[in-house]
């Protein structure tokens, strides 16, 4: 899950894995899988970041624990 801002400054998480596509027009648009779409005031790369910093803290604890159980 990732932290956005919607329009009205709100913020709220995201399940990440359910992005579709990003687009700007000029605003931000999330697409959802889910057919869902949801405006926010981050930018591509600021979710594309963001969605990169959560995937690598997933990654880097089940490399971790795989690591710790082998031992």
């Amino acid at each position: 899950m990732i932290r956005l801002k919607r329009l009205n400054g709100k913020e709220f998480v995201i399940n990440c894995d359910l992005i579709e596509f990003i687009e700007s027009t000029p605003d931000t648009v999330i697409k959802m899988t889910t057919g869902n779409k949801v405006i926010v005031t981050d930018t591509i790369d600021e979710v594309i970041n963001k969605v990169v910093e959560y995937k690598r803290s997933i990654y880097s604890t089940i490399k971790y624990q795989m690591k710790e159980s082998s031992t």
